[in-house]
């Protein structure tokens, strides 16, 4: 794969590394009083979510038990199709455990309302979300986030684990992806 210069596919910047890792550590704070003394398994949502647990794991002062789960919605679309596969399961039972859903970002809340609802079969004590980015404007199906870092525009973003093509996930901080890259079709139509 050729490297491309990632300045010049980036029309703005949102938020930096460092904002970005001084939400985390304010999340961790309500997170840490929230679950006091309780049994918690935090479950990341592949792939864009790995950013956001490595760094909400680390700044948490409790024992994070961790698990992976994959759905996929997109395939190498910019739009969601709708219709949502687990790729990779979880490997732990959550079953009378408290689950902290991981998460880059929602977008529509379709898949996100998807993951909850398969989980909620499974018999958790609770389940709660955490999404480091939230588009308001873009929400089909409302979705009960209780930890947001931060809302955000409309726009199609890039880096902090988010992707387009695979491309663009370790960009730093969250950038706005210039139409250039994806042919200006409308991510969210």
């Amino acid at each position: 794969m050729e490297l491309r210069d990632v300045e010049s596919d980036i029309t703005e910047i949102l938020f930096s590394e460092e904002q970005i890792q001084g939400r985390l550590a304010e999340l961790a704070r309500e997170i840490e009083r929230d679950y006091e003394g309780k049994d918690v398994l935090i479950i990341a949502v592949l792939k864009g979510a790995v950013m956001v647990l490595s760094d909400l794991v680390r700044e948490l002062k409790f024992h994070a038990h961790i698990d992976f789960m994959a759905v996929s919605s997109y395939g190498s679309s910019t739009k969601s199709s709708g219709v949502v596969r687990i790729v990779k399961d979880l490997d732990a039972e959550i079953a009378g455990r408290h689950v902290l859903i991981v998460e880059d970002i929602i977008d529509s809340g379709l898949t996100l309302n998807w993951l909850i609802g398969n989980l909620e079969s499974r018999g958790p004590a609770s389940i709660e979300v955490v999404a480091m980015f939230r588009k308001p404007e873009a929400i089909k199906e409302p979705v009960d986030v209780k930890y947001v870092g931060y809302d955000i525009p409309n726009a199609f973003v890039v880096g902090y684990g988010l992707d387009y093509n695979e491309d663009y996930r370790n960009v730093r901080g969250l950038a706005v992806l210039s139409p250039h890259v994806y042919g200006g079709e409308d991510p969210h139509a």
